[in-house]
């Protein structure tokens, strides 16, 4: 892999804007173990090496059990495993990443205002959102997973 162009050294100032709508959403009215399952779910699903490692040791060092850690791409068959919240939160975070295939319908929109209020879910959008911003920048700039450094 050839090294890119450092995207934090050469615009520090809006790296440092994402990186304080993550700092906000550490702190925010969603628990911490649920705002890291949706990047989790989101970085899987854009394919961003880096984010599913940083998010899955997060996960871990958190308490997250690898059992359930390993079933988070299939979510929709790991039974009870998930809570319902959980479930509306990672069924609102395809939807929202598959902006593109899905144009976020009411029903989907339906479905995860009943398990979170309205700030709650202005926050989980938010959370899916810059995920997809940070995966969008980790991606091209070939970051490195923890896992594959040498």
């Amino acid at each position: 892999m050839s090294a890119r162009i450092d995207l934090y050294k050469n615009a520090t100032a809006a790296y440092d804007g994402l990186l304080a709508v993550n700092r906000h959403l550490k702190q925010c009215s969603l628990p911490a173990d649920l705002v890291e399952l949706v990047f989790l779910r989101v970085s899987l699903i854009n394919g961003c090496a880096y984010c599913i490692d940083k998010h899955s040791r997060d996960l871990l060092s958190s308490g997250m059990p690898v059992d359930e850690l390993v079933l988070v791409p299939v979510w929709q068959e790991a039974g009870p495993l998930f809570t319902p919240r959980e479930q509306a939160a990672l069924a609102w975070a395809e939807v929202v990443t598959r902006i593109d295939q899905t144009a976020a319908p009411d029903a989907d929109y339906q479905a995860v205002i009943q398990h979170f209020t309205a700030q709650e879910y202005s926050e989980l959008t938010i959370s899916i959102a810059l995920m997809n911003a940070m995966n969008r920048l980790a991606i091209p700039g070939r970051m490195q997973p923890q896992a594959a450094r040498t």
